[in-house]
Protein backbone atom coordinates (compact mmCIF):
# COMPACT_ATOMS: atom_id res chain seq x y z
CA UNK A 1 0.00 0.00 0.00
CA UNK A 2 1.52 3.30 -1.27
CA UNK A 3 -0.22 6.19 -0.09
CA UNK A 4 0.50 10.38 1.03
CA UNK A 5 -2.27 9.95 3.13
CA UNK A 6 -3.84 6.96 5.25
CA UNK A 7 -7.29 6.85 6.27
CA UNK A 8 -7.97 5.25 9.91
CA UNK A 9 -11.06 4.69 10.89
CA UNK A 10 -11.41 3.52 14.92
CA UNK A 11 -14.83 1.73 16.07
CA UNK A 12 -14.78 1.38 19.85
CA UNK A 13 -16.76 2.09 22.40
CA UNK A 14 -13.94 3.54 24.78
CA UNK A 15 -13.54 7.43 24.18
CA UNK A 16 -10.24 7.18 26.16
CA UNK A 17 -8.94 4.23 24.00
CA UNK A 18 -9.87 6.14 20.99
CA UNK A 19 -7.82 9.08 22.32
CA UNK A 20 -4.94 7.28 23.12
CA UNK A 21 -5.00 5.20 20.18
CA UNK A 22 -4.80 8.04 18.24
CA UNK A 23 -2.13 9.92 19.70
CA UNK A 24 -0.09 7.05 19.16
CA UNK A 25 -0.99 6.59 15.36
CA UNK A 26 0.30 10.18 15.24
CA UNK A 27 3.54 8.81 16.63
CA UNK A 28 4.41 7.26 13.54
CA UNK A 29 5.37 9.12 10.29
CA UNK A 30 2.84 8.57 8.39
CA UNK A 31 0.67 11.35 7.19
CA UNK A 32 -3.08 9.53 8.37
CA UNK A 33 -6.18 10.93 8.72
CA UNK A 34 -8.25 9.00 12.00
CA UNK A 35 -12.28 9.02 11.94
CA UNK A 36 -13.47 7.49 15.73
CA UNK A 37 -17.07 5.74 16.08
CA UNK A 38 -18.43 4.52 19.49
CA UNK A 39 -20.14 1.38 17.87
CA UNK A 40 -20.68 -0.86 14.92
CA UNK A 41 -23.62 0.94 13.83
CA UNK A 42 -22.08 4.47 13.77
CA UNK A 43 -18.88 3.04 12.00
CA UNK A 44 -21.11 1.20 9.49
CA UNK A 45 -23.06 4.48 8.55
CA UNK A 46 -20.15 6.68 8.48
CA UNK A 47 -18.68 3.73 6.00
CA UNK A 48 -21.45 3.86 4.16
CA UNK A 49 -21.36 7.47 3.59
CA UNK A 50 -17.94 7.10 2.11
CA UNK A 51 -18.96 4.37 -0.59
CA UNK A 52 -19.90 7.29 -3.13
CA UNK A 53 -16.34 8.86 -1.97
CA UNK A 54 -13.79 6.33 -1.98
CA UNK A 55 -10.68 8.49 -1.94
CA UNK A 56 -11.95 9.12 1.80
CA UNK A 57 -12.89 5.41 2.49
CA UNK A 58 -10.87 3.92 5.43
CA UNK A 59 -7.50 2.29 4.23
CA UNK A 60 -7.57 0.78 7.98
CA UNK A 61 -10.43 -0.40 10.04
CA UNK A 62 -9.19 -0.29 14.28
CA UNK A 63 -12.85 -2.52 15.09
CA UNK A 64 -13.39 -3.49 18.88
CA UNK A 65 -15.64 -6.58 19.66
CA UNK A 66 -17.82 -5.46 22.64
CA UNK A 67 -19.75 -2.36 21.87
CA UNK A 68 -23.45 -1.51 22.85
CA UNK A 69 -25.88 -0.89 19.75
CA UNK A 70 -24.10 -3.03 17.28
CA UNK A 71 -21.00 -5.55 18.45
CA UNK A 72 -17.85 -5.77 15.82
CA UNK A 73 -19.43 -9.06 15.07
CA UNK A 74 -22.46 -7.88 13.83
CA UNK A 75 -20.65 -5.17 12.22
CA UNK A 76 -18.35 -7.43 9.90
CA UNK A 77 -21.69 -9.31 9.05
CA UNK A 78 -22.90 -5.91 7.92
CA UNK A 79 -20.00 -5.09 6.24
CA UNK A 80 -19.29 -8.47 4.19
CA UNK A 81 -22.84 -7.37 2.75
CA UNK A 82 -21.44 -4.25 1.30
CA UNK A 83 -17.81 -4.90 0.88
CA UNK A 84 -18.32 -5.97 -3.20
CA UNK A 85 -19.18 -2.03 -3.69
CA UNK A 86 -15.48 -1.68 -2.67
CA UNK A 87 -12.80 -1.22 -5.59
CA UNK A 88 -9.74 -0.57 -2.59
CA UNK A 89 -8.63 -2.77 -0.10
CA UNK A 90 -9.55 -1.75 3.51
CA UNK A 91 -7.85 -3.44 6.23
CA UNK A 92 -10.41 -5.09 9.15
CA UNK A 93 -8.33 -5.39 12.31
CA UNK A 94 -10.09 -6.48 15.46
CA UNK A 95 -8.68 -4.50 18.34
CA UNK A 96 -9.85 -5.86 21.62
CA UNK A 97 -8.97 -7.09 25.51
CA UNK A 98 -10.40 -10.70 24.79
CA UNK A 99 -7.84 -13.04 25.45
CA UNK A 100 -10.36 -15.70 24.44
CA UNK A 101 -9.13 -18.57 21.64
CA UNK A 102 -13.04 -18.26 20.24
CA UNK A 103 -12.54 -14.74 19.60
CA UNK A 104 -9.25 -14.98 17.62
CA UNK A 105 -10.89 -18.06 16.18
CA UNK A 106 -13.99 -16.51 14.71
CA UNK A 107 -11.92 -13.35 13.56
CA UNK A 108 -10.51 -15.78 11.34
CA UNK A 109 -13.39 -16.71 10.04
CA UNK A 110 -14.29 -13.25 8.27
CA UNK A 111 -12.38 -12.88 5.06
CA UNK A 112 -12.44 -8.87 5.61
CA UNK A 113 -10.24 -9.08 8.96
CA UNK A 114 -6.48 -8.65 8.49
CA UNK A 115 -5.38 -9.30 11.76
CA UNK A 116 -6.12 -9.56 15.78
CA UNK A 117 -4.65 -7.25 17.90
CA UNK A 118 -4.76 -7.47 21.56
CA UNK A 119 -5.68 -4.56 23.97
CA UNK A 120 -3.60 -1.91 24.54
CA UNK A 121 -3.30 -0.43 20.94
CA UNK A 122 0.87 0.32 20.97
CA UNK A 123 2.67 2.38 18.83
CA UNK A 124 4.84 -0.97 18.04
CA UNK A 125 1.83 -2.80 17.20
CA UNK A 126 1.05 -0.13 15.12
CA UNK A 127 4.09 -0.27 13.28
CA UNK A 128 3.89 -3.71 12.67
CA UNK A 129 0.55 -4.00 10.98
CA UNK A 130 2.19 -0.81 8.65
CA UNK A 131 5.05 -3.04 8.01
CA UNK A 132 2.87 -6.28 7.28
CA UNK A 133 1.06 -3.61 4.67
CA UNK A 134 3.96 -2.57 3.39
CA UNK A 135 3.50 1.22 4.42
CA UNK A 136 6.81 1.88 6.53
Amino acid sequence: MDKELLNILIIDDDEINNFIAVKLIDKIPVKAKVITRLNGLEGLNFIKEKLTDQNNFPDIIFLDINMPIMNGWEFLDEFEQIKSELNKSTYINMLSSSVYNDDISKAKTYTTVNKFISKPLTVEKIRDLYESLSIL
